[in-house]
Formats: structure tokens, C-alpha cells, sequence
């Protein structure tokens, strides 16, 4: 039996996040049901993470088992034949049996877009957060760098995880300004339940100066309540999971 990995882009609007649900379209289901029909196999397959509701990825990946014989390089030529035209399947490789693209990662990157303009951008409107108020960038800058290494991120998780260990380390972060487009991305080993988000949020609420604390005293107070809103999930992109 072969173990298939998939890269995979998607835009996650019209979508209930990665994970399949009864009675609503989730990504996963949708190219499982691809790869029926193509292969005949009912598979299922693993993605490196759930993505929520409205989040988008340019670089996911997935890996399932089959017994087809269809060359790697002819499966993302297939499956894009039967997938709808807001998912995408850019690679397909054969790998060791032992691969799991949850368990094998071992860092992500996000990227997160925000429309910082006083009108509103129909251009934009399904992939980047339309912020009207004025932000102080070299500040957010600056308040940042305080979230690069190790840290107890307990208080940048949302309520409703099971998750026992807040303890993540974030490598990177930037923040560029890009035409009309501010660009952040953040890169770590790992990520609680909304927690770039809600990095994106309480980021743009220094910015506007809602927020005075500095980041240090709010990562360390490790309260939810200390920290900003959490930002939508429409601006939201897994870029690329490094193994």
C-alpha cells in the first residue's frame, strides 16, 4: 500500500474549515470524495491540522493510504478535474509509510492579511480583514518581537480546547506593508485554537491604541482578557508546514 502526500490551496469561504461534518462541506471531504472518484477507495485522508471556518491555505498538506497505481505526478491532474475550482491540489508525492502529516510536522507558518484602508475593498473582501482605523505599524512592529521563543501562550488560546500544554515557541514574526495590504506572518512549532488570531487581534488593537500594556506584561499575565479580539478568520492563510 502506497502513502500519498498531498499539498494543497484552498479558499476556505464557502467551506466549514478542513475537518468533514454531516451536514456541512468540509474540505477534507470534499477531495476524499475526489479521490473516490478517481480510485474507486474510500480513504481517509490526514491534514496536518483543522482549519476553521473561512480560513484559507496555500501550502496545506495531507497524506492518506491507497493501493492505486496512478503515478504521483498524474494525481494532481485528476483530482483538480473533480474538485471544485476553490480547492486545488499543486503536488503529490509517494513517502516513507511511516509519514504523518500531523505528527511529522514540526513548524507551520501562517500568514494573515489585513486591509488597512478608511473604505471598504470588494477586491479584498474574502481574504483579508478590512481594519478602517489607523494603525501605528512600527509599534506593532516593535511590540512583536516580544512573541518570539518559548512562552506559556495560555492566554492566546480561545475557550473550548482541550489542549493541557499552552507551552509554544513562535520563531519568526514580520510584519511588512504591502500596496494596499499589511502582511503579517508568523512562524512556530506549533499553534493553540485561535491563536494567531487572536495574535492578529490584540497586534491590531496596540496598534490603534486600545491597548497600552506591552505585549511582554500581556504574554506574560497569561489572561484572555488581557489580550485583543480575535481576528477573523477570513484574512487567515496556512502558508507552509516545514518537516
Amino acid at each position: 500500500m502506497r502513502n500519498l502526500k498531498l499539498t494543497i490551496q484552498y479558499d476556505g469561504n464557502k467551506y466549514c474549515g478542513w475537518q468533514k461534518q454531516p451536514n456541512s462541506p468540509g474540505i477534507q471531504g470534499t477531495i476524499e470524495y475526489a479521490i473516490y472518484e478517481i480510485t474507486k477507495e474510500k480513504v481517509n485522508i490526514t491534514g496536518s491540522g483543522r482549519t476553521d471556518a473561512g480560513v484559507h491555505a496555500l501550502g496545506q498538506v495531507a497524506n492518506f493510504k491507497t493501493n492505486t497505481s496512478i503515478p504521483a505526478n498524474r494525481i494532481p491532474d485528476a483530482l483538480n478535474a473533480k474538485l471544485p475550482k476553490d480547492i486545488s491540489i499543486i503536488s503529490c508525492e509517494d513517502v516513507n509509510e511511516d509519514f504523518h502529516s500531523r505528527y511529522s510536522a514540526k513548524g507551520k507558518i501562517y500568514r494573515y492579511l489585513i486591509y488597512n484602508k478608511p473604505y471598504r475593498s470588494p477586491l479584498y473582501k474574502d481574504t483579508s480583514y478590512h481594519v478602517k482605523y489607523d494603525l501605528d505599524i512600527n509599534k506593532m512592529r516593535a511590540e512583536a518581537k516580544s512573541l518570539v521563543g518559548t512562552y506559556d501562550f495560555k492566554g492566546f488560546m480561545s475557550s473550548g480546547s482541550s489542549v493541557k500544554d499552552t507551552v509554544r515557541t513562535i520563531y519568526d514574526i514580520s510584519i511588512k506593508e504591502n500596496e494596499d495590504l499589511i502582511v503579517l506572518e508568523v512562524e512556530g512549532n506549533g499553534f493553540l485554537y485561535n491563536m494567531v488570531r487572536i495574535i492578529v487581534g490584540t497586534l491590531i488593537d496596540i496598534g490603534r491604541g486600545r491597548i497600552t500594556k506591552s505585549m511582554n506584561e500581556i504574554i506574560q499575565s497569561q489572561d484572555r482578557g488581557e489580550c485583543g479580539h480575535t481576528a477573523p478568520a477570513h484574512g487567515l492563510f496556512l502558508k507552509k508546514v516545514h518537516y
